[in-house]
């Protein structure tokens, strides 16, 4: 019994850091957001601002136009979310009820893909986007997304189709409802969590994503909030700590925010993606 107790709190002692130790950027960058210019220079700096202030949000705001690209990303994010999804569920679909040869080697090539580094892709990317018209394009940067998010859409949105009994498609079927309407009607609603925490994951990619976006976006009103953090940071590398930690808190904001609100639902269709029949 004494041992099991040690080892529960030895385990909820390890969580416990690992958690704080999860947490420790993001306090620390909320502590510098409200810090003034003299408190960011201290040789002994403090977690709790002595002096909070609002000038670092202002001076952002001022600075770089932070609500349009805010707007950008969240069009780009969303759009690409959506999209992935809506193309993945199908297929999905397709994958984890025909395991054929064809089936397998197509959720191979899925996760081979995941291991390609962006630098061998962006070349032939930006000439195809090139050719397209598409360069300096927010519609160009959303297909991008898509195509980047689609291989783990695929693989996550695969295992909650196989949590799905068969039985309820072919009772469906009995009732002579087509695959197509056994989709939409019977499976889809049960893989409601999946896709909630599959389009969450997508979303946050894209809304996190900054290479694609700093190659193949020119101009600033174009531009995407994780591109435009960088503008905080001079020629000769030096940042302007204090708007930038401002802007890099309120970028954070969305992705938590919806993680909160959501959060049962992702656990749920995590869940239910680890059950196997």
């Amino acid at each position: 019994m004494r041992t099991s107790t040690t080892a529960r709190v030895g385990q909820y002692a390890a969580l416990l850091a690992y958690l704080l130790f999860l947490a420790f950027p993001f306090l620390w960058l909320i502590s510098t957001a409200f810090k003034p210019p003299r408190e960011l220079g201290s040789l002994h700096p403090t977690w709790i601002p002595e002096h909070p202030t609002l000038d670092n949000f202002r001076q952002a705001f001022d600075e770089q136009p932070l609500l349009e690209a805010a707007s950008n990303s969240l069009i780009a994010a969303f759009s690409a979310a959506l999209i992935a999804v809506l193309i993945a569920t199908p297929m999905a679909y397709v994958i984890a009820r025909h395991r054929t040869p064809l089936a397998r080697a197509a959720t191979g090539w899925v996760v081979v893909s995941q291991a390609f580094p962006l630098v061998l892709v962006i070349i032939p990317l930006f000439l195809v986007l090139k050719e397209l018209r598409l360069i300096n394009s927010l519609f160009g940067l959303i297909l991008v997304y898509v195509v980047w998010a689609l291989p783990f859409a695929l693989w996550m949105l695969v295992g909650y189709v196989r949590a799905v009994p068969t039985e309820l498609e072919e009772a469906a079927a009995v009732d002579g409802a087509g695959r197509l309407r056994t989709l939409v009607s019977v499976v889809a609603p049960l893989l409601a969590p999946g896709i909630t925490a599959t389009a969450l994951f997508a979303f946050v990619t894209a809304w996190n994503e900054f290479f694609f976006a700093l190659v193949l976006l020119k101009t600033p009103e174009k531009q995407t909030l994780p591109v435009i953090l960088t503008h905080f940071i001079g020629a000769e590398g030096v940042a302007d700590l204090g708007p930038l930690a401002a802007a890099a808190f309120l970028a954070t904001l969305p992705s938590l925010l919806i993680f909160a609100v959501i959060q049962r639902r992702i656990t749920g269709g995590m869940l239910a993606g680890a059950v196997k029949n």
